[in-house]
C-alpha cells in the first residue's frame, strides 16, 4: 500500500504573498538581483521566484529547503 502524505501545505500563505509581490516588482522593473539589490534588473520569471523564496526563508517562513 502507498504511504500517504499529510495534507499540510508545503509553502506558508505568507511565502506565497512574498512570491506574488516579487512577481509584481519584476513586472514593474524594480526587482534586482545580487547582494543588497545592487545587481542587474531581473527579467526571468524563475529568477524572480527564486529570489522571493530565498527572502521568505530569511524571514523564517515555511518554505522547503533548496534542492541540491
Amino acid at each position: 500500500m502507498l504511504a500517504t502524505r499529510s495534507k499540510r501545505r508545503r509553502y506558508s500563505p505568507s511565502a506565497s504573498r512574498d512570491v506574488a509581490s516579487a512577481m509584481r516588482r519584476r513586472k514593474r522593473g524594480t526587482l534586482r538581483s545580487g547582494k543588497g539589490g545592487k545587481g542587474g534588473r531581473v527579467k526571468s520569471r524563475k529568477q524572480a521566484i527564486a529570489i522571493a523564496l530565498s527572502e521568505a526563508r530569511k524571514k523564517g517562513k515555511r518554505v522547503p529547503r533548496k534542492r541540491g
